[in-house]
């Protein structure tokens, strides 16, 4: 006979189902920009993408065996503890692939425009190097390149030839292999299985225990604070402020400097490279506040045994983590012109059923070579 369910659960079931909603077409629609606009396959949406991946399973997998979790059905000790930790997997994903964007974005500001002088013999017939492109050398003064005299060109470094999509695919799978490196460390045996096998025995019965399947049932807390927490969430959100302070500080120190006619376009690339990073950050600050009290609670259990907390506040935590994966997609739309432009393309190409006009998939102010 299944377990009954008090109003309480089913408060608490409507809100997940309500957060799965938002969560997974939210992260799909991020999914299906990135496939759709050029202008977003660059290797910080290649992060985005995997960060959007692990909110998609949170929505369609963690969610609904948390539903069933909090409903306690019983069941054997391993099959409870395959259901918990999928989330293990995907919060460490969704927190490398935030360490990713935050190296990412400070390797843009740090290594993107490295300006030098190169003194040329010019004349109409002058062949460019077939692998370099026109934007990349640019006159400094035009008067000159009409005649036959020396002429100084700037040369633009890329960050593009050090972050290539191919390494950038290769960090991605290496995050997704930490992770569940990291999330199917209690079935290995970082468990509660000896507590739980010393009651079943105590009890007389025999063969694998059964349990009513709950998360703190199965996971050690031992686990999820002294490894999970101190050394593979709370480092990476430390090392991520420092990244963005440095970065924050890197554009505002190249924007203050004094504008002359020939750094005009890094003064441009800078000036979007800020509001980008704010977004990001934005991103990391509700990541933070998202899943940090779930965490400390965790704390308290096995530091203070004896201290009760209201039910509601583990409700909360447990909303607050589940729903961060519903925040990214608001973000990206309110804040990204590339993705609010895409978004509302697909709105009205798919859903509205009458295509909109044509639409620059990326806008002057915002493309990835200024």
């Amino acid at each position: 006979m299944p377990p009954s369910i008090s109003a309480f659960q089913a408060a608490y079931i409507g809100i997940e189902v309500l957060i799965a909603l938002v969560s997974v077409p939210g992260n799909v629609l991020v999914i299906w920009a990135v496939k759709v606009n050029q202008a977003l396959r660059d290797a910080t949406f290649c992060f985005i993408v995997s960060l959007a991946v692990a909110d998609v399973a949170v929505g369609a997998l963690v969610i609904p065996l948390a539903i069933l979790i909090n409903i306690g059905p019983r069941t054997y000790f391993h099959t409870c503890l395959k259901v918990a930790c999928p989330v293990l997997i995907l919060t460490q994903s969704s927190i490398l692939a935030l360490l990713a964007i935050a190296v990412d974005r400070y390797l843009r500001v740090k290594i993107p425009l490295r300006w030098g002088y190169l003194a040329l013999v010019f004349s109409p017939s002058w062949p460019y190097p077939k692998n370099w492109r026109e934007s990349n050398l640019r006159a400094e003064n035009d008067q000159e390149c009409r005649g036959l005299g020396p002429v100084f060109l700037s040369l633009q470094f890329r960050y593009k030839t050090v972050v290539t999509p191919r390494r950038a695919v290769v960090a991605i799978a290496g995050c997704w292999i930490l992770s569940f490196v990291v999330g199917l460390t209690p079935m290995f045996g970082w468990n509660n299985l000896s507590a739980v096998e010393r009651d079943w025995l105590a009890n007389g019965s025999v063969g694998e225990p059964v349990i009513e399947c709950q998360f703190e049932k199965v996971i050690s807390m031992e686990y999820m604070v002294y490894f999970n927490f101190f050394v593979w969430v709370l480092p990476p959100l430390l090392l991520m402020v420092l990244i963005y302070m440095e970065v924050f500080y890197l554009i505002r120190k190249q924007l203050n400097k004094k504008v002359s006619a020939s750094s005009g376009d890094p003064q441009k690339y800078y000036g979007k490279e800020l509001k980008i990073a704010k977004s990001l950050a934005l991103i990391l600050f509700l990541f933070a506040l998202s899943w940090l009290p779930l965490h400390i609670l965790n704390c308290v259990t096995l530091f203070c045994p004896s201290c009760r907390m209201p039910r509601i506040f583990i409700y909360i935590a447990i909303f607050l983590s589940h729903g961060n994966s519903a925040m990214n997609p608001i973000v990206y739309a309110f804040r990204i012109q590339k993705f609010r432009v895409t978004f509302l393309k697909i709105w009205n190409d798919h859903f509205r059923c009458q295509p909109a006009p044509p639409v620059d998939e990326d806008p002057p102010a915002e493309r990835p070579d200024d």
